[in-house]
């Protein structure tokens, strides 16, 4: 009887150990996938967002330069290559997009690809531009609109190139307006609350960005072989992305990292030309905080609901087993013992609380005690 009376709600304490064990560990591993789920949807939105903010910037870039190409006075200052009047008609346009909008490139060029006005850079011009701006070449070779990601004189844009027909219909070159980088990622940073950093390979800037500010190319904004031109928060970025990231640039990757206790998503979306030529990379970061600190509160809450679970049916092992089982079997036996002497046992009130098993037990134990009695006053 002591053996199972500690073997049996011994058993029974174990078995549900196990079973809450395996449900709390099951309830883990589905609540980990939801988060993990949940944090790959948050990086292809990432994708989604700087991808589909990149396209609107070229269409905004090229409605503007076909805005631009239309203008009659455009069209017949550009002919007559007339670059004081074209300067005073279009400078105050210019000025004043680059204000509100991050215009910060508006050139004039002539077939096939002679820059005739740099509205940024009026001293400049006159340089042909074939070999390193091929969409310029493109627009002006096939006499349609393109636009796209290019590495210009003063630096990378997002670039909308219009072709330029002057009064009588005859092609004499095209216009382009270039997005700033920079004023994208800051409007993208207020609008998602990402942060970003812009990348672009050392190469094309050494060769064609001769007219980039000072300072940018330098060492202290060398990353791998990639320069950092713009970033919403380097002090963050510079944990979340390294040279060893960028080796790899041609191609749209992802991965979570840590910064400052806090995990990040981070997104490395490539920038190519029209030609298909990368040039960099856009680094974006989300922190998963939220994420990350709802799976934590989840954890804790399973283990309590767990540990609460195993000593709530614990106490009901123990009550059933003991209360029902034990405690009952223990007195009809010994009620058994006494058949056959001189002891009576009392009457027991508890009976009537007697699962029926129990009852049925009790009755054949007065019965066989009757039974041996009537025996012996025989």
């Amino acid at each position: 009887m002591m053996r199972f009376r500690r073997a049996a709600p011994r058993a029974l304490i174990v078995a549900v150990g196990l079973v809450i064990l395996v449900l709390t560990l099951g309830s883990n591993l589905l609540f980990g996938g939801m988060t993990t789920t949940v944090e790959r949807n948050q990086i292809e939105l990432m994708r989604s967002i700087i991808a589909f903010n990149i396209e609107g910037a070229g269409a905004n870039a090229l409605a503007r330069a076909e805005m631009t190409a239309s203008d009659p006075l455009v069209r017949e200052l550009l002919a007559r290559r007339d670059r004081p009047g074209l300067l005073a008609h279009t400078l105050p346009m210019f000025l004043e997009q680059r204000d509100k909008y991050g215009v910060d490139q508006v050139q004039f060029h002539l077939a096939p690809a002679t820059s005739f006005l740099r509205l940024q850079a009026p001293e400049r011009h006159s340089d042909d531009l074939s070999r390193f701006r091929p969409m310029v070449v493109a627009v002006n070779r096939e006499r349609t609109a393109r636009r796209g990601v290019a590495v210009a004189s003063t630096g990378p844009a997002v670039f909308g190139v219009a072709p330029v027909r002057d009064p009588a219909g005859n092609h004499v070159g095209s216009v382009e307006f270039g997005l700033d980088f920079g004023a994208l990622l800051d409007r993208l940073k207020a609008a998602y609350g990402l942060e970003l950093t812009l990348f672009i390979d050392e190469g094309p800037l050494r060769t064609y960005a001769r007219g980039i500010r000072p300072g940018v190319i330098s060492e202290q904004n060398r990353v791998g072989t990639t320069m950092r031109l713009h970033s919403t928060n380097w002090t963050l970025m510079q944990d979340l992305v390294n040279g060893d990231d960028l080796r790899i640039h041609d191609e749209t990757r992802d991965w979570v990292r840590d910064a400052g206790g806090t995990s990040y998503g981070v997104v490395l979306y490539p920038l190519r030309d029209g030609s298909g030529q990368t040039l960099g990379a856009i680094a974006v970061a989300r922190s998963f905080e939220s994420t990350r600190g709802a799976a934590g509160r989840s954890n804790v809450l399973q283990i309590l609901f767990a540990l609460l679970g195993f000593v709530a049916l614990v106490g009901v092992i123990l009550i059933v087993v003991r209360g029902y089982l034990v405690r009952p079997l223990a007195a009809i036996t010994a009620r058994f013992a006494t058949v056959g002497t001189d002891e009576r046992p009392e009457p027991d009130e508890d009976d009537r609380f007697l699962a029926e098993e129990m009852q049925a037990l009790a009755e054949e134990h007065r019965r066989i005690a009757d039974l041996v009695e009537g025996k012996r006053k025989r």
